[in-house]
């Protein structure tokens, strides 16, 4: 994939001028389809399970991905890319009990 592409620049920038929950939802909506939508939270999805030592059967039957789909999530999660990684990471502290606790 050609990163430094202009199109593919102008998308990556596109998110990340993105400010609130409601503004992704919205734009999610306007540049794919449900079902993408979907199959995208499903992907998320297999990797956190993967995470979790989960197996693909159980992954298979609970997000009703491919086995080769969840095999390809597997593939990236182990990737050097460490997209997946870097934002299980960051739900999962942001969804700590924790996270919630500011300096008083």
């Amino acid at each position: 994939m050609n990163w430094k592409a202009t199109d593919i620049q102008k998308l990556v920038q596109s998110f990340l001028l993105l400010r609130t929950p409601n503004e992704m939802q919205h734009f999610l909506r306007d540049l794919m389809t449900e079902k993408e939508i979907t199959e995208m939270a499903k992907r998320l999805q297999a990797a956190e399970m993967l995470t979790e030592k989960t197996p693909y059967s159980i992954i298979e039957k609970e997000t009703g991905l491919s086995s080769t789909t969840v095999a390809r999530v597997a593939k990236w999660l182990k990737g050097k890319e460490g997209g997946y990684k870097i934002i299980i990471k960051r739900l999962h502290h942001h969804n700590s009990p924790q996270s919630g606790k500011g300096l008083s």
